[in-house]
């Protein structure tokens, strides 16, 4: 896109340098010369924050490789050294950990930018998928930091994890056998997981590099999604509708990173485990095992997709099916530039599509609340319903009685039973819970007894309810409590609805939407909206 270089040498060892290694001439076409959109907005300064941040995770993760043992008895005593006894290593260990976070802080960011402007569309798909193979290695080599402390929450994340791709068919076993060493996450899991994790960052950077050599080949794009060089006034081989990258872009950028530093620093020195779990203080125990099991909070979303699949579909069981739900959560993101069937690339001019991304983007945000939530926590209170049934006197009478929450449904039950004792009741209660389950109550001698009547089929069950109000005996009144159970609304349940939309967006909306939304007009040129006197759409 940026045409021949117009860098001079000025000094006889630049043009030196220039015939034998042109490495000035890439740097100047590259981050000086290079023609820039020059309507871009501040949503195009994260490339340049997770550039920093890739650099701070690599260079203090090379000093932290220095003082860091790889031993199941000594990791997690390492790790409290450096920050005690190494000078300045509490600072290494905060930019490090707090690092982390700020990386994939920027990355969302990054990414949902991308998405809103149609950064992912022809010429830039190869740059779209690129990118996507950046932010999987991100997540590998995340996952493998975190292991390294070798803290509670450390080692039974590991084990989590190892096991769920273990789940995968065919591969998945020799995965998991390869990345343990063993039978079990030990000494051998450790050597693998710093390895790699030492490993990955610089395989990172150099698919950095190609992400920005694909970025220079195709162009950036802008948020009016419309070709910089499309002016009819501009000549063949010109820029076009451009500035220089430097100063224009450079400034943006370094004011932008600027701010972002502001908060780095934020976390660094006053809040440094503020974005980590208290078990992790806790050396790993494989005799104990924590309350619950989360990753960092950047995968949280994907963890809470893993849970979202707590049921069997056809051959597939519950767990296989929720790892290959996260999977594809993320590999849907390599496919997205042929499932977006939109000719306009900028959701600025796409109204129904603009509002479907807003949604997705809160979406994605109560995704990542739910993963670090208790799957079976209750978010909104159950109604009970009960068809209550008592037989005296060989007269049948039949009431409804519905209760708000389950403390209320056992408070119903108490006050029923204490009524029907009162009368001279054998059979107290029969409370059905399921189909197959119940559980029946009954009064001998003034004494209340209770027990579980369970059978394979609700015949069987049934007819266990038969067999016991025959033991008590036809002539007491009986009373039987027929419980539905309601729909709870759960984090499970919250997480599944989550889950739907997330995929209904990329499968079903954008392809449906690209082929029927008719967007606004979109403008010949970056310049046309300036000279027109109004900006259409809104970024």
């Amino acid at each position: 896109m940026s045409g021949p270089s117009t860098y001079e040498p000025k000094t006889a060892f630049t043009r030196w340098l220039d015939r034998r290694l042109p490495i000035v001439r890439l740097g100047y076409d590259s981050f000086v010369a290079y023609p820039t959109p020059r309507n871009l907005n501040y949503w195009w300064t994260f490339g340049a924050m997770l550039s920093l941040c890739l650099v701070v995770q690599i260079v203090t993760g090379v000093v932290l490789a220095m003082h860091y043992v790889p031993h199941i008895n000594m990791a997690f005593a390492s790790v409290q050294r450096i920050e005690r006894d190494v000078p300045f290593g509490w600072l290494i260990q905060n930019m490090h950990a707090v690092g982390a976070s700020m990386f994939f802080l920027a990355v969302y960011i990054h990414m949902f930018r991308g998405l809103y402007y149609g950064s992912y569309k022809a010429p830039r798909e190869l740059l779209w998928i690129l990118g996507c193979i950046i932010y999987l290695l991100m997540v590998a080599t995340a996952f493998l930091g975190y292991s390294l402390p070798w803290g509670q929450m450390s080692f039974w994340a590991a084990t989590v994890i190892t096991n769920l791709i273990g789940a995968l068919p065919l591969i998945g076993e020799p995965i998991k056998n390869w990345l343990m060493g063993g039978f079990s996450v030990d000494q051998p899991t450790l050597n693998r997981f710093f390895s790699l994790h030492y490993l990955l960052p610089f395989v990172i950077a150099g698919v950095v590099a190609l992400h920005v050599w694909a970025l220079h080949e195709a162009g950036q794009n802008n948020p009016a999604g419309v070709d910089p060089r499309k002016a009819a006034d501009v000549p063949a081989g010109q820029a076009g509708d451009t500035v220089p990258f430097t100063p224009h872009a450079t400034m943006k950028d370094l004011f932008a990173t600027g701010l972002f530093l502001i908060l780095f620093a934020t976390f660094i020195f006053y809040m440094p485990d503020a974005l980590g779990h208290a078990d992790n203080f806790i050396p790993a125990n494989p005799l104990q095992t924590p309350p619950e099991i989360v990753p960092e909070w950047y995968l949280l979303p994907f963890y809470a997709i893993l849970r979202a699949v707590d049921f069997n579909i056809g051959p597939i069981d519950s767990k296989l099916g929720g790892v290959l739900a996260m999977f594809a959560s993320i590999g849907i993101l390599f496919v997205l530039p042929w499932l977006d069937t939109s000719r306009v690339r900028s959701m600025r001019y796409r109204p129904m599509a603009r509002w479907c991304f807003v949604i997705f983007v809160v979406v994605c945000i109560f995704l990542g609340w739910c993963g670090g939530q208790n799957p079976g926590r209750i978010l909104a209170p159950a109604t009970f319903s009960a068809n209550l049934t008592w037989v005296e006197g060989g007269t049948v009478s039949q009431q409804p009685v519905q209760a708000q929450g389950a403390s209320q449904w056992e408070e119903a039950v108490e006050a029923a039973e204490t009524a029907l004792r009162e009368r001279g009741a054998g059979m107290v209660a029969i409370s059905r819970t399921s189909e197959t389950e119940g559980v029946a109550r009954a009064v001998f001698n003034g004494t209340p007894q209770s027990r579980a009547v369970r059978a394979s089929t609700q015949d069987d069950l049934e007819a266990q309810i038969a067999a016991a109000k025959a033991d008590v005996g036809q002539a007491a009144p009986f009373f039987t409590i027929e419980r539905h159970t309601p729909f709870t609304f759960t984090v499970t349940r919250f997480s599944q609805i989550l889950t739907f939309y997330y995929f209904f967006f990329f499968l079903v909306i954008l392809p449906v939407l690209g082929l029927r939304e008719k967007p606004g007009r979109v403008p010949d040129t970056i310049a046309k909206p300036v000279i027109d006197g109004k900006v259409q759409g809104a970024s």
